[in-house]
């Protein structure tokens, strides 16, 4: 008898590779983790993506396929106690699979606690992380693990999940619904494949008595009316720190403390919230204010230390800050021209003046010749050519229109007369 209590998404998780939708560079024939599968002997791997594309379930399914003991942890609730636990059970079993669900949010001795285990072999960790692993897992543990990135999901493979699922599951089958129009599922479930199929499910058993299609229009009615039962955190996950970001690029300091409050409020991990404020110091302060990127990451640091209840404060006075901000976005501009510009050109040659001349033939064949030494003239400054010869007088960085970079912009002009420009 089907269990309809249990949610969609979990009656449909995939058992096995040739199940599971999308993460096609991963799963694959002949890729990593259907040669890992093959072999028969797993190695320690880190899972980095958005929610909803695969993580937990790739991991059960190595789990089931090698018929190895399988533990799970969730580091939002477990700590070093119950990772020695696993390690015990496991010395006990000879060896085990461990998955940790949101590894970033393990300190670094809840990390360091799992070092040994992995380094002999105790256990084999698989690391499900939505944070960017280089910041966030030790370099110890890093090292010891392959980092597999998943990718978004397209429309195609969410086309494909609710496809699957109106064919798979007794209880949609029985319902004799047809999907009329997917844009309000996919929208609304951001592209997190869990979510969109207990959408589904919801919306499936919320349609009006006699009818059989679902449209946009009455998934848009029914998340609105259940929302609260729906989902109460994870699709404000995005839109509120999209919110957030927002209010503080428009120099809105209320708004911006307002989404922070929400944010707190719901439980956000702070060094999430921190990091996006070091991000924004850069991309849309810049050269306007180069304190912001130095207060940004002070708090980061700050967060870091302290944790909520307090941080909270330092987290508002940031958001304060960078609210409230001249604002400039030249320097993200700057590089990314600058990057299209790389792509375009390719490996272009660095002008023979301005390299490095450690060894004799290097000086024979002009190295470094002809390089002046800015220290060495009048303003630490001499007018000699940096940009390889193809690309030479490219203006890749604009000053923007505020206080700090229209003296910037005086200095340039000044220095490089009409070479830039400026």
């Amino acid at each position: 008898m089907l269990d309809t209590q249990i949610p969609l998404a979990e009656r449909l998780r995939p058992k096995s590779l040739a199940d599971f939708i999308g993460q096609e560079h991963l799963v694959g024939q002949g890729k990593v983790l259907e040669q890992m599968i093959k072999s028969g002997k797993a190695h320690s791997v880190l899972f980095w993506g958005p929610p909803g594309v695969g993580k937990t379930t790739l991991a059960q399914i190595v789990a089931h396929s090698l018929s190895m003991p399988f533990f799970t942890l969730s580091a939002i609730d477990s700590g070093v106690k119950e990772v020695r636990a696993v390690i015990d059970l496991a010395k006990k079993a000879g060896h085990a699979l461990l998955f940790i669900d949101e590894i970033h949010r393990f300190n670094k001795a809840q990390q360091d606690s799992l070092l040994g285990a992995v380094e002999k072999g105790i256990i084999t960790l698989i690391g499900a992380t939505t944070e960017n692993p280089s910041f966030e897992v030790i370099g110890a543990l890093l090292s010891r693990c392959q980092v597999y990135v998943l990718e978004a999901l397209t429309p195609n493979h969410l086309t494909a999940l609710v496809a699957n699922a109106m064919e798979k599951d007794p209880w949609l089958k029985e319902q004799g619904v047809t999907i009329k129009e997917y844009e309000a599922l996919f929208q609304l479930s951001g592209g997190d494949a869990r979510r969109l199929l207990n959408l589904l499910e919801l919306v499936v058993a919320s349609l009006p008595t006699g009818v059989k299609e679902v449209t946009n229009a009455h998934v848009q009615e029914i998340v609105q009316r259940k929302m609260a039962v729906y989902d109460k955190s994870g699709e404000q996950h995005y839109d509120i720190i999209s919110a957030f970001i927002k209010s503080m690029r428009g120099s809105d300091p209320n708004a911006a403390v307002y989404y922070l409050a929400r944010m707190i409020e719901g439980g956000e991990d702070p060094k999430f919230i921190a990091r996006r404020m070091v991000i924004l110091a850069s991309e849309d302060i810049g050269m306007a204010n180069p304190n912001a990127l130095l207060l940004a990451t002070s708090c980061f640091q700050a967060v870091e230390m302290i944790g909520y209840p307090e941080c909270r404060i330092i987290l508002s006075q940031t958001a304060v800050y960078l609210a409230t901000s001249p604002k400039s976005n030249a320097s993200y501009m700057a590089i990314e021209e600058a990057l299209a510009l790389v792509r375009q050109t390719g490996d272009l040659s660095i002008p023979l003046h301005l390299r490095n001349a450690p060894t004799k033939l290097m000086k024979q064949l002009n190295y470094g010749k002809g390089y002046e030494y800015a220290h060495s003239h009048e303003g630490n400054f001499v007018d000699i050519e940096f940009l390889p010869e193809n690309i030479a007088g490219t203006t890749l960085y604009n000053p923007g229109a505020n206080a700090a970079e229209n003296k910037v912009r005086e200095s340039l002009r000044q220095k490089w007369k009409e070479k830039y420009g400026y």
